[in-house]
């Protein structure tokens, strides 16, 4: 009888591979990095094929390494980086153009043309977000107005749109599913989030023909199964995908964060809190987006979320581009070896700010320098820009919800930095819980397909797997941190409108 599940973690920077047991415990991994494309100042692309490729590596490293047997596999699960959009030929399987990563700013403008047309409001109660190049419906709206090849095949009924987790289900079933969960449709900025189904009015607001889109599904099912002969995964004929959910929320249900009013922060590239609203959709007053969480059977839940766009990455930035530290580790031992940033902020808008801000002109902004400040204050700035954009956000979900937060989950690469724990709990003032598995995105995706292969019953025995390994506490005295936040706030300020 098949004993794990297989989930494909196909992320910003990286491709990963994880197998799981049962109880929730990694029994294998593997993970392949593929090259990031900048074109111009605030423009990411991606290589389909490289996401494609570096996935179906990881996927074999893992099980073969592991010396997993395919008959043990119950059914495969997929989280994804969110609102990064593809669009392909469906009878060559190529794709037209790049990837254009979520963290691309090249639509702004296109942004700016649907707020003069009036659409803002209508947008957001259709589809639970603000108007942002974010998301994925102005860069599927680029690519048909800029790619030539995109505008003639869509006219000839062959074009499709996905975003990743259905370019990964579209190639594993050798192009015969065409299907989005309904949490990464909910990130198109097309798809009406009460009746779970593609905004009509939108689409032709937008040019986007509706014969592109995939058809919107539950987060746990059966789609189809891995096609004969995909190459590199033979071996893996037969196996029922059976999950599909974005990376946030697949990290919310990784969480075990089943009961409304629980939530979860996620420290990857970027930041990402979630609040599980339960079957009830909360509308934000403070410039936040909901979006269906998932979608189990014949029921969905909600969630609201907050993001900022630029976390983990800042330590990159400090890594690759300044040389300021060799590994992340480096950055925790400076901002460690001093007592505070020394009176500096820094604010990591390198593609503008998301949520409570939205703004697409902010850049990188670092504030309050004077002579004695070294690179150990630099790198604490760093650490602190994260948990002071976590607790925007946490304001902001406060304020929209009416719930004083007790405790905060959290994972993550980024996660496993003591010292910005500590920094996130003196800020939000509650307990920030660390599970000994912060492996929650893939653990999440993993946990929707067994339930759908029935490896797990229910919820509760999935709650039942979760074991803690550290809890941080505030320490901070409370006037200490008000002036610390308060002069984020300042920073901030000077970050907004700097492009305009």
């Amino acid at each position: 009888m098949a004993k794990y599940v297989l989930a494909l973690d196909q992320g910003t920077t990286s491709s990963r591979a994880i197998v799981f047991d049962k109880k929730g415990n990694i029994v294998s991994k593997a993970q392949n990095e593929f090259e990031q494309i900048y074109p111009r100042a605030g423009w990411v692309e991606h290589d389909p094929l490289a996401i494609l490729y570096s996935q179906f590596q990881a996927v074999s490293s893992c099980i073969m390494q592991g010396g997993i047997s395919p008959e043990d596999i119950a059914g495969i699960g997929i989280t994804n980086q969110r609102e990064t959009t593809i669009l392909w030929d469906r009878q060559t399987g190529k794709p037209v153009y790049n990837a254009i990563v979520w963290q691309c700013r090249r639509t702004a403008e296109i942004c700016e043309e649907l707020k003069a047309q009036g659409l803002e409001e209508y947008i957001k109660e259709k589809t639970g977000l603000v108007v942002d190049a974010y998301f994925s419906a102005t860069k599927i709206k680029w690519i048909l107005d800029n790619v030539p090849a995109a505008k003639e095949l869509a006219e000839q009924g062959r074009l499709l749109f996905g975003t990743v987790e259905t370019w990964l289900i579209w190639n594993l079933t050798g192009g015969s599913v065409h299907v989005t969960d309904y949490s990464n449709a909910s990130r198109t900025m097309l798809f009406d989030v009460d009746n779970l189904c593609w905004d009509k009015f939108l689409c032709e607001k937008l040019g986007i023909p509706m014969s592109i889109l995939p058809e919107p599904v539950p987060s746990s099912k059966v789609y189809g199964r891995v096609s004969k002969g995909i190459l590199g995964l033979e071996f893996l004929e037969g196996i029922p995908i059976c999950g599909a959910i974005g990376d946030q929320p697949a990290a919310l249900f990784g969480q075990g964060c089943f009961e409304a009013g629980q939530a979860k922060n996620t420290y990857g590239t970027g930041c990402f809190l979630l609040m599980n609203t339960g079957k009830t959709r909360v509308k934000s007053k403070n410039n936040l987006v909901t979006g269906v969480a998932w979608g189990i059977e014949n029921e969905v839940e909600y969630a609201i979320e907050g993001s900022a766009f630029n976390a983990g990455s800042v330590i990159k930035w400090l890594r690759d581009e300044l040389h300021m530290i060799d590994t992340a580790k480096r950055c925790d031992e400076l901002a460690e070896s001093v007592p505070d940033a020394n009176g500096i902020y820094f604010v990591p808008a390198f593609t503008g700010l998301g949520a409570p801000y939205w703004d697409m002109y902010a850049r990188g902004t670092l504030v309050g320098l004077t002579r004695g400040v070294n690179r150990a204050h630099i790198a604490r700035s760093v650490l602190e820009a994260i948990a002071y954009q976590v607790t925007d956000l946490l304001e902001a979900m406060k304020s929209d919800s009416g719930i004083d937060f007790t405790e905060l989950r959290v994972d993550g690469g980024a996660s496993v930095s003591n010292i910005m724990m500590k920094i996130q709990a003196d800020m939000i003032r509650c307990s920030v819980n660390r599970p000994k598995n912060v492996e929650t995105t893939a653990l999440g995706a993993a946990y929707l397909a067994g339930l759908a292969v029935g490896l797990w019953e229910s919820k509760e025995e999935i709650q039942n797997n979760r074991k803690v390994e550290r809890v941080f506490e505030p320490e901070m005295e409370l006037d200490q941190r008000n002036e610390l936040y308060a002069g984020w706030k300042k920073a901030v300020e000077c970050s907004m409108g700097w492009a305009k």
